[in-house]
């Protein structure tokens, strides 16, 4: 009987694909980079013809590093970053940007070019907003929708589909345009709960067009993550190296696949109710589930059956996590030096290590000193949903010696920490109780990171078993669709654990504490005079 499962994640800078048994072990992966295009006024741009071709050298290169034979492989599920594609009609590509280049036709979603619409739209006070936190964000995908009509009107009007890339991915490989639950509840703003777009909103901001068309071209058949959208189409399958036929999986945004590969472990830290995800990549995403809806300020959601089945979820997090630290890190004169002493090994990855050497986070008063770090070099994206928010360093003197290069390093970190500490205390005056933080993504493989987020939140971190628990998320997508647990609950507890605990160091806890109110007054202070 075929039982391995391919996850196939496509980041802001990659794309990379992981095989599974069903145990959740990992046999191999594949990794391919993604070009990207950035002008000015906040646009980034991505080709979603490069973005499948690096799908499926990934794809082939896990599965021969696993050694697998591809009829052996019974399902493959997608996730992908939350950005726009538009197509024409037969699937052309179309130019979404000034460029004019058909090739760029990805609004990747870090893209604020649609601040403005943004802020329109939320002057509105639409009802469906407060499913959204209460402010819609230039990173969702109805501000960039009227960006494209009142900007280009030709790729607007001549567009057969927007998708999200997650569901670009699915189609590309089925050929069906079921669309995610997990993506248009999340950023679309369609309401799960309810089965329904809100005609009313697309009317009153100035989509009617959207709304005319009964929502053809955004999606009329929805679905949650882990249900069976069909299977690789003979064209597919010869890109993929796969087999026509192979299940395909409805997919998740690729934060909510890290969610499915953490919430639901297997271990003694926490359960899917008192646990939040916490998915540090370029940008960070923190999620929580509840049984019943819950309504933060400034949270996104609460999205029912959006990332676990059944259960209503709350998304947090910082447009820019790993992004800040590599921005603030490399600020410093002497971060080349630092890197090129590294041997390959990376900068933040080095400067982790010259923490270390110095006590680790046990050291954190000593090394820091007293530079504060608020990261917010693309807004806050929770609790305060600002996406004009900017970074602010103070506390910096005329050192610029490595150690000073270390210490910025590690207040970046801090700072981090203390921005999910302000989305769980933010949900906990809602009544969401959290106890462990469930971390996934490239950043957490690092100890000290996960133990400076135990400190600086005051929780309990966790990480995975599975070396990429993102991977994991998105192959458990492909195991459920392809019936090898009765759904995908089963799928979750079956395919992944818990493995090291980190348990936050009350000897740091006063420090942290007066460092996190000053961290709250510099981000208040910030606001003001922002």
């Amino acid at each position: 009987m075929s039982k391995y499962f391919l996850g196939v994640d496509v980041g802001t800078g990659s794309a990379r694909a992981g095989l599974f048994d069903a145990k959740g072990t990992m046999l191999g992966t594949g990794k391919r980079d993604i070009a990207m295009w950035r002008e000015a006024h906040g646009i980034v741009e991505q080709s979603s013809n490069d973005i499948w071709k690096a799908v499926c050298e990934s794809v082939r290169e896990a599965v021969a590093k696993a050694g697998v034979a591809a009829e052996d492989i019974a399902g493959i599920g997608y996730d992908a970053t939350c950005s726009l594609v538009v197509l024409g009609e037969g699937g052309k590509p179309l130019a979404v940007g000034p460029s004019n280049d058909p090739e760029r036709n990805v609004i990747v979603w870090m893209d604020h070019r649609a601040t403005e619409q943004a802020s329109r739209i939320n002057a509105t006070k639409a009802d469906v907003l407060s499913y959204v936190g209460g402010t819609i964000s230039p990173e969702m995908e109805t501000p960039k929708l009227l960006w494209l009509k009142e900007n280009k009107p030709e790729t607007f009007n001549g567009a057969w589909q927007f998708l999200d890339l997650t569901d670009f991915l699915t189609w590309k490989s089925s050929g069906s345009l079921v669309r995610s639950a997990c993506t248009v509840t999340c950023k679309w703003t369609y309401l799960s709960h309810e089965n329904r777009w809100d005609e009313s909103y697309f009317r009153l901001i100035g989509l009617e067009e959207l709304a005319d068309e009964g929502f053809e071209r955004i999606g009329t058949e929805i679905r949650a993550g882990g249900t069976s959208i069909g299977g690789l189409t003979a064209y597919a399958a010869a890109d993929l190296g796969l087999v026509p036929g192979t299940a395909v999986a409805v997919g998740l945004i690729d934060a909510h696949a890290g969610g499915i590969g953490t919430v639901g472990a297997a271990g003694d830290a926490g359960d899917v109710l008192s646990r939040m995800a916490y998915v540090f990549g370029t940008s960070a995403c923190t999620m929580t589930t509840t049984e019943a809806p819950v309504f933060v300020n400034g949270v996104w959601g609460p999205y029912y059956n959006a990332m676990v089945p059944g259960l209503w979820l709350n998304e947090g997090g910082q447009s820019a996590a790993g992004a800040a630290i590599e921005r603030l890190i490399r600020m410093h004169p002497r971060a080349s030096e630092v890197e090129a002493e590294a041997n390959g090994k990376g900068l933040a990855d080095a400067l982790a290590a010259k923490v270390e050497e110095k006590g680790g986070s046990a050291a954190v008063a000593d090394i820091v000193g007293r530079i504060h770090v608020v990261p917010e070099f693309l807004g806050n994206r929770a609790p305060f949903a600002d996406p004009e928010a900017r970074a602010i360093v103070a506390g910096l003197d005329l050192d610029d010696s490595a150690d000073s290069l270390v210490a910025l390093y590690l207040a970046g970190l801090c700072g981090l920490g203390y921005g999910a500490r302000q989305i769980v205390n933010a949900q906990a005056a809602k009544g969401i109780k959290t106890d462990t933080i469930v971390v996934s993504g490239g950043a957490t493989r690092s100890s000290l990171v996960r133990q400076m987020l135990a400190d600086a939140t005051g929780l309990t971190v966790a990480a995975s078993v599975s070396p990429e628990p993102v991977l994991l998320g998105s192959a458990m997508l492909g195991a459920a669709a392809a019936g090898a647990f009765k759904d995908l609950g089963e799928a979750m507890s079956a395919m992944s654990a818990l493995g090291e605990v980190h348990q936050p160091n009350p000897a740091t806890k006063e420090w942290h504490d007066r460092r996190f109110e000053a961290f709250e007054l510099l981000q208040a202070t910030g606001r003001k005079i922002g």
